[in-house]
């Protein structure tokens, strides 16, 4: 909660006229202290949710014993897709297509949209024209971090990065591990 209030404090003074937030509860918890400060209501959008992975509820992160087990193997034959959840083509049309509507609803201000590690990253590197295969412990996308992206218009400009409540993440995240698992 602390994580949450960091970043909403950081982006309070910003002209923010639209919110949305993933229906997974810890988006939604994210999101609140920012609807709070704003008086805002909260949209959900079921486009901005976590990728879909088989690898749900295990561990892939700092330990992965998921992946040390020869019957997940098959799981990692293609990471360029990857075989283990949803394509990154899929995450990046439907983020990108939530991000259209956000600007939209929002033009000439600012919109917020609270997700998750994977499709933020994605939506990144789909803006940047970035390929989406990466390491998923070198993502710059902690807990709480804030990653705006800028328009013109509908013209993608660039990207900025902020970790406002740094000072709270766990030790091994400031350390430069970065991931915090997911798929």
């Amino acid at each position: 909660h602390q994580m949450a209030v960091k970043a909403a404090d950081f982006l309070s003074k910003n002209e923010i006229v639209h919110l949305v937030s993933s229906p997974l509860e810890r988006a939604q918890q994210t999101a609140a202290p920012l609807a709070t400060l704003l008086e805002a209501e909260v949209t959900i959008d079921p486009r901005v949710i976590e990728a879909d992975n088989l690898f749900e509820g295990r561990t892939v992160g700092a330990e992965p014993k998921a992946l040390a087990h020869p019957k997940n193997w098959w799981l990692l034959r293609n990471p360029f897709r990857p075989s283990w959840g949803e394509p990154y083509q899929d995450i990046a049309t439907r983020m990108r297509a939530a991000v259209a509507d956000a600007r939209d609803a929002a033009r000439g201000h600012e919109a917020v949209i609270v997700s998750h590690q994977l499709p933020v990253w994605i939506a990144r590197q789909a803006f940047e024209q970035n390929s989406f295969v990466h390491d998923p412990r070198k993502r710059q996308c902690t807990l709480a971090s804030i990653t705006s992206l800028t328009f013109d218009g509908d013209d993608y400009v660039g990207f900025t990065y902020a970790e406002p409540a740094g000072d709270l993440l766990p030790d091994d995240l400031k350390a430069g591990k970065k991931f915090v698992g997911g798929a």
